[in-house]
């Protein structure tokens, strides 16, 4: 069994050097689930990995309350990027579409995927960001 990758974020300064190792690691992994407690700056960390990928930065911001919101990266490629906290009920994601989403090839970036947990397909990467230090975090991927 592969053993997790850890990416030490010691900073906010560190976080385009920590989305780079995160690219460099996905293979042909397309959804990516980001868990972690509130605060812990998953969007924040969703927001510079776009950016590392040519999504222009006055486009991207949290759909937390449109479920979805979809991006362009420097290859005019979709990238999807969902945030369910506000999901009363995960028929809410499949009545939406989100299964189509998640098997369209393109970029999936979720957070809050445990309250969708049975739409994941099976092999989707779980991306746990921990509250380390007042500016640190770290990284964690289940492989």
């Amino acid at each position: 069994m592969a053993q997790d990758l850890i990416i030490t974020i010691p900073s906010l300064e560190a976080l385009p050097e920590a989305a780079a190792a995160l690219r460099a690691h996905l293979g042909v992994a397309t959804v990516l689930c980001f868990e972690g407690e509130m605060g812990a700056g998953k969007t924040t960390f969703i927001k510079v990995l776009c950016e590392s990928m040519g999504v222009p930065t006055d486009e991207i911001s949290s759909p937390t309350f449109s479920l979805v919101n979809e991006y362009r990266d420097a290859q005019n490629r979709p990238v999807y990027h969902f945030d369910f906290y506000r999901l009363n009920d995960p028929q809410e994601a499949a009545q939406m579409g989100a299964q189509e989403y998640f098997d369209s090839g393109y970029l999936c970036l979720i957070e809050w995927p445990s309250r969708i947990a049975d739409l994941l397909p099976p092999d989707h990467l779980l991306l746990t960001l921990t509250v380390t230090g007042p500016s640190s975090r770290e990284l964690r991927i289940k492989k």
